[in-house]
């Protein structure tokens, strides 16, 4: 027992130290609850500043939370207050990682705090002036570790201007090189695309403010070195735009903007080097933050003074491809890979306003896509119908030496196969990378299930042996598992790809499967039927069998030749983005 109780007492300051940053209870007093310890009374190695020496009511500064570079820290908590008071004032807005918003003195988001307690050497924020009369501080406590730590440090005061001077600047924003606050995320539109701003979206020329689903960035010239960034789409983790010497990942500029699951909004600045997540960087000379989750979707604004750079240019006079992408982030807020991803057409000066087309599926991805629809809506079909159901039908007729319906069925489902084979590396080929969700897996076991097939039709034993049926069994259960994965796997790929108003391309599938459906059902009954000898014939000579396969054939085509011309005419969907293959 005594044991116990050592080590509980032991515990008890590691309880107490609030690593998670909820430390609303020290939001008057700004001081840790770290039990036996007392704040350092050496000069704070950290420092408290902002972008601005003054403010007019209403404006926003940007605040830096800074460490020498070799001495983080790993909390912290941040106010604003007026000179001489001791109550949170205005409101705060994430653009950073690492950084929750806490709501002290019954006041929201008047106060910033840690996520963790990983080492950090830079936070930055974004503070609004809101009902402030008088000049203000940033007060700020770090903490490095349990028990050294530092309370009530203090950036310079930052002075508020006269109300006729936030008047004239106001009526007259041509007089001051300050910039002007960014507008909220809520009003990102279409509206001057082209105009002023060059604009980059997916469905093409969507406009964010009238439809949920529209994938969008826009970029504004300022100054000539300011850019203002409007980015939204509808995601629960991220969604990002890139800047690209090419329409591949890799040496390519990124901004972040995304959720984490504790509720946090943040931005981050990005450098993607390829088949890797993103590095992140410093967000840099930011200002003008907007961060919002609505309705799931994230929408996020900015200005940024920060030169577009991919090592191998920079600047902002060069051009660029763009690249818009979304995807989940994971329980820490970090992203994971994006399942929805847009490229531009072509590269874009961002100082020249206009609107951006989006590039084209390359035609390897148009080939796989129509060499696996041919495989699985028609030559895979027609083998199994034939091999179920077209037995009677050719009794007897002979074709290459054998059983005709054999030998339709062994060419048809050798032909299926091979063409699943050259789908599957054409895609791999290309890509390189195991990525896109579900759809890889599909066809993974798609290809492998065909190349079992015919294996298993290889050493399978005679027709009067005592185990045949094992081999019937098998070969009609793996001939049914492969149809399924088969037909789910054109519907990932088909979703991947489906750009079309009303998601078209997966109606038509939807009512394949369909007619599929209705022609295998009554195929089995008049199968049963005729077993029953109750079957019919056709007209003529050519049995009921033969007329519905017929009739399925076309069918098929019909369904076939719909999705073929329009995948062969598709740009890429965001539908499944920082760019971290």
């Amino acid at each position: 027992m005594d044991l116990l109780l050592l080590l509980l007492a032991a515990a008890a300051p590691g309880v107490l130290g609030y690593s998670s940053g909820q430390v609303t209870d020290s939001c008057q007093d700004l001081l840790p609850r770290h039990r036996g310890q007392s704040p350092s009374t050496d000069s704070s190695p950290f420092s408290v500043t902002t972008d601005q020496s003054s403010f007019s009511p209403g404006e926003e500064l940007t605040v830096w939370l800074r460490a020498p570079g070799s001495e983080p820290f790993t909390g912290f908590l941040l106010q604003a207050r007026e000179v001489g008071g001791q109550t949170p004032v205005g409101s705060f807005f994430l653009s950073t990682q690492g950084a929750r918003l806490l709501h002290c003195s019954l006041q929201p988001n008047s106060s910033v705090s840690h996520t963790s307690s990983s080492p950090k050497t830079f936070i930055q924020v974004s503070w609004t002036a809101s009902e402030v009369t008088e000049p203000v501080q940033f007060h700020a406590t770090f903490v490095k570790d349990y028990r050294t730590f530092w309370v009530d440090v203090t950036s310079p005061v930052v002075a508020l201007n006269s109300s006729q001077e936030s008047t004239n600047t106001t009526a007259s924003p041509a007089a001051t090189s300050s910039p002007q606050p960014a507008p909220s995320p809520d009003s990102i539109s279409s509206e001057d695309c082209g105009t002023s701003k060059v604009c980059f979206s997916h469905p093409s020329r969507c406009n964010p403010d009238a439809s949920r689903e529209c994938f969008f960035m826009s970029a504004k010239v300022v100054t000539d070195a300011e850019v203002h960034y409007e980015v939204t789409g509808p995601s629960e983790g991220y969604v990002s735009f890139g800047f690209s010497d090419d329409q591949m990942m890799g040496n390519d500029d990124i901004y972040i903007c995304g959720s984490s699951p504790d509720g946090q909004l943040w931005l981050r600045h990005a450098f993607s080097t390829g088949r890797r997540p993103p590095q992140t960087l410093p967000l840099g000379d930011v200002s003008g933050v907007r961060v919002s989750l609505k309705d799931g979707v994230i929408s996020c604004s900015f200005t940024s003074r920060n030169p577009i750079s991919i090592q191998r240019s920079a600047g902002l006079e060069a051009s660029y491809h763009l690249m818009l992408a979304s995807g989940p982030t994971d329980s820490s807020g970090q992203i994971r890979i994006h399942t929805q991803t847009s490229v531009s057409t072509e590269k874009v000066d961002i100082s020249k306003p206009g609107v951006v087309g989006r590039a084209g599926w390359p035609h390897i991805i148009k080939a796989h896509g129509a060499l696996m629809l041919i495989a699985w809506m028609t030559t895979g079909s027609l083998g199994m119908m034939v091999a179920r159901f077209l037995k009677g039908s050719a009794a007897g007729r002979k074709l290459w030496g054998r059983d005709a319906w054999f030998s339709v069925h062994v060419a048809v489902m050798s032909l299926t196969v091979i063409l699943t084979a050259i789908g599957f590396i054409l895609s791999f080929a290309h890509v390189r990378v195991w990525s896109g969700g579900a759809h890889p897996v599909l066809g993974c076991l798609v290809l492998i299930l065909s190349l079992i097939q015919p294996t298993l039709a290889l050493v399978r034993c005679g027709p009067d042996h005592q185990l045949r049926f094992l081999f019937t069994w098998s070969h009609t259960l793996t001939a049914v598992a492969v149809k399924a994965l088969a037909v789910s796997a054109i519907f990932t790929g088909l979703k991947l790809m489906d750009s079309s108003p009303g998601r078209w391309l997966m109606k038509v599938m939807g009512g394949f499967v369909g007619w599929e459906a209705l022609f295998f059902l009554m195929l089995d009954l008049d199968f049963k039927c005729r077993l029953n000898g109750k079957g019919t014939k056709g007209s003529g000579m050519i049995s009921s069998e033969v007329v519905m396969t017929g009739i399925y054939l076309l069918g098929n085509l019909t369904f076939l030749i719909a999705l073929l011309t329009s995948i062969l005419n598709c740009d890429p969907t965001v539908r499944g983005g920082a760019f971290s293959d």
